[in-house]
């Protein structure tokens, strides 16, 4: 099996961490908080002017694979669709 790496192109990021935020019901601001960055960051990662560094993308994957683990279905699948789709 081929592993995929993290390097993700400028709009797939974007659309990761706006779906991983509105996924979790979490604001820019608390979504910055949970990662431990500026939500500043957070901002700039959604609208396409920066990327998330490698440590903040394993961060959003390990957050993925947790909700994957949801007793909720819902978020077990569209969380497991990101996981698919980008890691």
């Amino acid at each position: 099996m081929v592993k995929k790496t993290l390097a993700l192109g400028q709009p797939e990021v974007s659309h990761l961490i706006r779906k991983l935020r509105h996924l979790t019901g979490l604001s820019q601001e608390q979504f910055a908080e949970k990662l431990g960055v500026a939500f500043s960051t957070i901002n700039r990662w959604e609208n396409g002017h920066m990327q998330p560094s490698p440590l903040a993308l394993k961060q959003i994957k390990t957050m993925l694979s947790e909700l994957s683990r949801s007793p909720v279905v819902e978020l077990q699948d569209q969380s497991q669709t990101l996981l698919d789709k980008y890691f």
